[in-house]
């Protein structure tokens, strides 16, 4: 792992402590990472939106919960380089299917040919298009009861709980709010069991029950 790598990972988590964050993925999670999603990380270290990828910790949750429910068909929505899609990619079976949504194929196509080497891309369609559109034509494959729906990035780098006028402006805009946006929406939501988790950047799972 490069040392832009090392440092993107450092400062990924919102764990008070960096020497502990460290202590997690060097204990835990970076002996149990594949190969590939190592790469993709590698990849994305030098891009000045590196801090959008998945963190590592944060994709072992992940694949856990992907195991736990047996998923075969998963949608992702917006893919960045690919660190989650590939992570999703490896863990889902065989006969598994992504549907990908992006409207910016260009970073996609920073991670496509690691994930292409790690021999998953059969898995994934990847769709360069707004979610709306496309999700309204996928709507019989949207979440079942008792399904798991898995939301990144929903801290924004600790900002959702500073006053406006105190967000550094790298973190301001239209994204900071659809996540304040989406996290109230969430929150208020009676279908979905709930746990809001300071892990990576953020990680919001919601699990339907009605």
């Amino acid at each position: 792992m490069t040392d832009k790598a090392k440092q993107a990972a450092s400062s990924k988590g919102l764990l008070q402590s960096e020497d502990l964050y460290r202590y997690i993925l060097e204990t835990s999670v970076y002996p149990r990472e594949p190969e590939p999603l190592k790469k993709i990380r590698d990849v994305t270290a030098d891009h000045p939106w590196a801090m959008m990828g998945t963190a590592p910790d944060a994709g072992q949750l992940m694949a856990m919960l992907l195991r736990l429910v047996n998923a075969k068909k998963t949608i992702e929505i917006g893919v960045f380089t690919g660190y989650s899609l590939l992570l999703t990619a490896l863990t889902i079976p065989e006969d598994g299917q992504i549907t990908a949504i992006d409207v910016n194929r260009e970073t996609y196509e920073i991670g496509l040919p690691i994930i292409k080497k790690a021999g998953v891309d059969h898995k994934i369609n990847f769709i360069e298009s707004e979610a709306l559109s496309v999700l309204d034509q996928l709507l019989k494959y949207l979440l079942k009861v008792g399904g798991i729906a898995v939301y990144d990035n929903t801290l924004w780098g600790g900002t959702v709980a500073v006053p406006e006028e105190q967000v550094p402006d790298h973190f301001r805009g239209s994204s900071r709010q659809a996540i304040l946006d989406l996290n109230r929406s969430l929150a208020d939501d009676p279908r979905v069991q709930l746990s809001h988790v300071a892990l990576g950047d953020g990680i919001t799972i919601c699990r339907r029950i009605f």
